[in-house]
């Protein structure tokens, strides 16, 4: 079997977010092998399948993306204990941790991507690991050990108007679901400036106004909107939406607020 340096590997199975982190973490004495022993240079080499043990840095996601649902399941007040979720776009993972550590009993990490979920996540019974899957064309059979109670996204390159639709078929009526809105990947590139950063809060009202009436029009009630409490990777203000479907009386916006107010709230903030 191949074999590469601990950093790259580090990397690649979604530990770290870099190589550089995990240089770090190795320098801390945080990183140890299959059999617990600590890794002391980031270019000792392991097999590509070798499974690594990382000790308590601090951090409480495996993700710094766990804290922006960590955020929304605060101020919405949402509970997941017991709960069948869905992780969309899960990636490293960081909503699914949080869905775990906040009592689900399952998570459904799908992605468009392959390898990218962090491998103590990866190995955590409690995870159906979805790989290699463009939620566009899920269907509900495809949620073989039951359909979501409740369902989570935080996409890129894609806008939400091409995710809400088969979330909204494949949820549990009655149940919630909770959006990241990346003004980046919803505004169109004429809005978009340099380096795939908007900064034109009339757009982001614009994002926020149009996300609301998808939803609205698929048949989602909108509960709340609130701003993500971190940037994205590139320094976007980002925005949740908390979303119910309610086949008998859907597509009521229970929001009392305006989009203008949250983004100012979120320039303040942030």
């Amino acid at each position: 079997m191949a074999k590469e340096r601990a950093d790259i590997l580090l990397a690649k199975q979604g530990l770290f977010n870099s190589r550089t982190q995990a240089q770090r973490a190795i320098m801390a004495g945080l990183v140890c092998d299959h059999n617990h022993q600590r890794i002391d240079k980031s270019g000792t080499s392991f097999p590509s399948d070798e499974q690594f043990f990382i000790k308590n840095s601090g951090k409480k996601y495996v993700s710094r993306g766990g804290l922006k649902l960590e955020k929304a399941l605060k101020v919405f007040n949402i509970d997941l204990t017991d709960k069948i979720c869905l992780d969309i776009g899960a990636s490293t993972g960081g909503f699914t941790d949080v869905a775990l550590q906040n009592g689900a009993k399952l998570v459904y990490a799908l992605d468009v991507g392959y390898n990218q979920l962090a491998w103590q996540l990866r190995d955590d019974l409690r995870v159906e690991v979805m790989e290699k899957q463009n939620f566009r064309y899920s269907k509900p059979e495809d949620f073989t050990k039951g359909l979501p109670d409740f369902a989570m996204t935080d996409v890129s390159f894609i806008s939400l108007d091409l995710i809400m639709p088969p979330m909204y078929q494949i949820l549990k009526d009655q149940c919630e679901a909770v959006c990241l809105i990346k003004p980046q990947f919803e505004a169109g590139p004429e809005n978009v400036g340099k380096h795939g950063i908007v900064n034109d809060h009339h757009v982001h009202c614009a994002v926020i106004k149009h996300t609301i009436e998808q939803a609205l029009a698929i048949g989602f009630n909108v509960l709340a909107v609130d701003y993500s409490p971190i940037k994205g990777g590139k320094g976007n203000i980002e925005f949740l939406i908390h979303l119910q479907k309610n086949e008998r009386d859907g597509g009521k916006l229970i929001w009392p607020n305006t989009p203008a107010e949250i983004v100012e709230r979120a320039v303040k903030g942030l």
